[in-house]
């Protein structure tokens, strides 16, 4: 007896202590499957608990040892608002490279760059916002019209190419090990979605199921049925009726039973309030209603601060009847199985993506492959020879692009390691033989050359004496209130924070107040700019600018506070305050500069300080993001024709993430480059491409069109009349247009003349290096449906692949097509596989006229037999 009792003593011991050796609870035991540990753990909460994990911010569950986790993550192009990372050039840039094995590296190392950057915030404590693993990209919507401000983001206007880029993007973030994820990507969002910004949150949708199924769900299938996309964010705005994180056809009958998507579906921010709130959609009348409905038709995450839909809204949906606990439970657990299966919940030397050193962020290799995609995404659109630039010529830098920071970066970005703008990439290269004028604002009133204040220029009182610099006085909160830590002279506001300045903590919040007097060193009209708020003499600036008089002392005082949230988190906070003299003859300095060149490099376009989500700017030509115009800019236009009128050639770089209508610089200057926003390499691959130091060999994801009247109503979600598929106006640039400096041709393209519907097409085409120069191809294969006796596109891109070929090299490019993009939607709105003849072309542009030469190459197949298309 004594020995039974002696056993259960120590069996209760062992088991009290069973958590220091790591393991309590079944859920913990990493020799269960990833769903039984999910329902035992899932089993274990409280109603009240299980509902605090369904928001984007889930707070601690302390008894179970479940640290807090934030949901919202960015990494569009590289790890963004989390501090410094590899800034890779935007979306649409990265699509312009038509490269899928390019794309596949770069979200590898940006998913390297994701686990180290988050393992060093775990060992730090930080667990809020931007610091996890579950990244709310790629935006995988079409990009249908260039007015679209958020079309930077995307990869372009074609189902196809924008399924290829995103297939490989999310393969290359959720990794290949076959126990854990190494991050969770989100196809977003979903669906029927591309604006306008405006109205995003009122807007309902109506389209028929030809292009609902044709053009706006493929790229959304592709990812979930071949790169096994874990997360999906359903659209602000409502698609028949139904609010898109509430619709049963999009969430319930397309993407789960359809598609057959296992993962979690994530509300974009704010958009279940949308259901509600009167100024939106406002289809129920209260918070729990709208939780209610967005829960059962399967949304499982809230994107929205968890104050206005606490347990007691919750309770009020459950007694109603709109939900059940087992709905809860149902949204709980994928969420937590999306959370173990990153390997959370595991011993670190169990998950192999722990040990990635934080060496990678910015590394030589990572700094490398962004050259590489900037090189790769910058689209020669016409060269009557002046490139490449011959050595010694001197050359005037002119625009308002030649250094503007914003053009590298884009929208949702990092901040960049080693940013190269032109205008330092140029200087690098030609050092005196170079001239540089910004020309011009980008547009009226806004100024791109904004320089940091000088610390001659910045002074403060010392026991009345004048001393350089300002006094800065640095507080433990973030409003300026009680006696600062401490106060210290600054030289300028010019501030990159790795950690703060106040607590030395990784992340925190904190204040910091400047004050001192400014003295210019000439009278001029001055325009301030960064992120501090400033007051001259006790007055805010004017946003046209601020006469100050050379030598006259002005007292100055700049605020500058940090808040972990998502517009301003405190992950390396940077501080700056600039100005710009915007009261120069900005025309006379360019004129001056071009009469000292042999060409004049004009860097314009637009930024993304102009075009992006929601933004409350409204100005000629834009509005809240959007474009009104796809005009240049006309303060830009008019000096470029100044400019024109020395006789000097003229190199226009284009940087924007959109379409403009070029007309005018298509016909009077002597080459274009489409440049996007090229990432934080911009600088240098530009410079490289110059002066023929690779051979350029990107791509248009996109139709540049002469005009927007060539388009339908922007608000008009029917593609009748747009993009390549169904646009039959004459575009100033076509999709999937790019010269080189070398030339190609094609032939011998062998296609099966009789194919059996549901088989693969195997072709394969010679392609051959004509020119004088090692160049990179394109091979673009489009169908055309010759018969089909409903609505078809008029071509489709179906197939792409890279070549290098060096001069005079032939190489057989071999390609095959799936069986199903040779489907139609029938007249019952199904797709199906039907007989009839097929025109094949292969080429490095799309096919045009009746005939082919030697840019392109095409013939007929004939397809035997109808059936349902199989698409899995």
């Amino acid at each position: 007896m004594k020995k039974n009792v002696y056993y259960l003593l120590l069996i209760a011991a062992l088991f009290v202590y069973l958590p220091v050796f790591g393991q309590q609870y079944p859920f913990q035991n990493t020799s269960l499957s990833i769903d039984e540990r999910v329902d035992d753990l899932v089993s274990r909460l409280t109603l009240q608990e299980k509902v605090s994990q369904l928001f984007n911010y889930t707070p601690a569950i302390d008894r179970l040892g479940i640290p807090s986790y934030n949901w919202w993550n960015e990494c569009l192009h590289g790890v963004a608002r989390a501090g410094k990372a590899t800034v890779f050039p935007q979306a649409i840039g990265l699509s312009a490279t038509f490269d899928e094995d390019l794309m596949f590296k770069i979200a590898t190392a940006i998913s390297d760059e994701a686990r180290a950057k988050h393992h060093n915030f775990v060992k730090n404590n930080v667990y809020s916002i931007y610091t996890g693993l579950t990244f709310w990209t790629p935006n995988i919507n079409i990009f249908r019209d260039p007015r679209w401000g958020r079309g930077q983001e995307t990869y372009g206007e074609d189902p196809y190419l924008t399924g290829r880029m995103a297939v490989n993007f999310i393969k290359g973030l959720q990794g290949n090990d076959p126990k854990y994820l190494k991050t969770v990507a989100t196809s977003k969002h979903y669906a029927v979605h591309s604006g306008p910004e405006y109205t995003r949150h009122i807007d309902n949708i109506y389209v028929n199921d030809r292009d609902l199924y044709e053009t706006y769900l493929p790229a959304f299938r592709a990812t979930v049925k071949e790169a096994n996309v874990y997360s999906v964010m359903c659209a602000y705005n409502r698609f028949r009726d139904q609010p898109c994180c509430g619709s049963d056809l999009l969430l319930k009958d397309i993407l789960r039973n359809d598609f057959g998507f296992k993962g979690y579906i994530v509300s974009d921010c704010g958009a279940i309030s949308d259901f509600y709130t009167k100024n939106a959609h406002h289809m129920v009348q209260t918070s729990s209603q709208a939780w209610g409905w967005s829960i059962s038709a399967g949304t499982d995450l809230n994107c929205e601060t968890p104050g206005s839909f606490l347990v007691p809204n919750l309770d009020s949906a459950i007694h109603v009847g709109m939900i059940n606990e087992k709905d809860i439970n149902t949204s709980v657990k994928r969420l937590f199985k999306a959370r173990f299966l990153l390997g959370m919940f595991d011993p670190a030397d169990q998950v192999a993506y722990t040990k990635i050193p934080f060496s990678v962020v910015g590394s030589p290799e990572h700094l490398k492959l962004t050259e590489l995609a900037a090189e790769k995404s910058m689209v020669l659109l016409k060269n009557d020879g002046i490139l490449p630039l011959k050595q010694g010529k001197k050359v005037a830098l002119i625009g308002p692009n030649a250094d503007n920071f914003s053009i590298l970066i884009g929208n949702y970005n990092g901040i960049p390691i080693r940013p190269i703008t032109p205008l330092t990439a140029m200087r690098t290269k030609l050092g005196n033989s170079l001239t540089y004028a910004p020309g011009c604002p980008i547009v009226p009133g806004v100024y791109t050359n904004h320089e940091i204040i000088s610390y001659k220029n910045f002074f403060h009182d010392d026991n009345g004496k004048l001393k350089p610099g300002l006094q800065g006085a640095y507080f433990t909160n973030n409003s300026f209130n009680g006696t600062p830590s401490f106060v210290k002279t600054d030289s300028a506001v010019n501030f990159y924070w790795y950690k703060s300045p106040v607590s030395n903590k990784l992340e925190d919040q904190f204040s910091v107040r400047w004050t001192g007097i400014l003295v210019p060193d000439k009278t001029a009209t001055y325009m301030f700019g960064g992120n501090v708020k400033v007051k001259i003499d006790d007055k805010q600036p004017d946003s046209k600018g601020m006469l100050l008089e050379k030598g006259k002392k002005y007292n100055v005082v700049a605020e500058f506070s940090v808040t972990p949230a998502w517009w301003g988190n405190a992950i390396e906070p940077s501080a700056t305050l600039t100005w710009v003299d915007v009261s120069r003859d900005y025309r006379k300095e360019a004129l001056a500069a071009a009469a000292k060149a042999d060409v004049i490099v004009f860097c314009g376009g637009i930024s993304a300080d102009l075009e992006g989500e929601e933004m409350p700017l409204e100005i000629d030509g834009f509005s809240h993001g959007d474009r009104t115009s796809l005009d240049l800019p006309k303060v830009q236009e008019d000096l470029l024709k100044e400019l024109q009128k020395t006789g000097k050639p003229i190199v226009y770089i284009n940087f924007s993430g959109s379409a403009i209508a070029l007309n005018w610089e298509a016909q009077h200057v002597n080459a274009i480059v489409q440049a996007f926003y090229p990432g934080e390499a911009t600088g240098k691959a530009l410079v490289r491409l110059l002066y023929g130091e690779y051979n350029p060999s990107g791509r248009l994801p996109v139709t540049f069109y002469k005009s927007a009247e060539q388009l339908p109503d922007f608000k008009d979600y029917r593609m009748e009349g747009r993009t390549y598929r169904y646009f039959k106006g004459e575009p100033l640039y076509p999709f999937g247009y790019g010269l080189s400096y070398t030339s190609f041709k094609y032939s011998g393209l062998k296609v099966p003349t009789l194919v059996n519907a549901g088989d693969a097409v195997k072709i394969s085409v010679d392609v051959t290096n004509t020119g004088k120069l090692d160049g990179e191809e394109v091979v673009q294969v489009y169908i055309r449906d010759l018969e089909s006796d409903v609505p078809v596109p008029q071509i489709s891109l179906a197939a792409i692949k890279r070549v290098f070929l060096k001069a005079g090299e032939t190489r057989k490019v071999e390609l095959e097509l799936k069986a199903d993009q040779f489907s139609v939607i029938d007249k019952t709105f199904h797709r199906v596989v039907e007989p009839g003849k097929f025109m094949i072309s292969a080429g490095g542009k799309q096919p045009s006229g009746a005939a082919a030469d030697d840019s392109f190459t095409q013939t007929e197949l004939e397809m035997k037999g109808r059936i349902f298309a199989v698409t899995d």
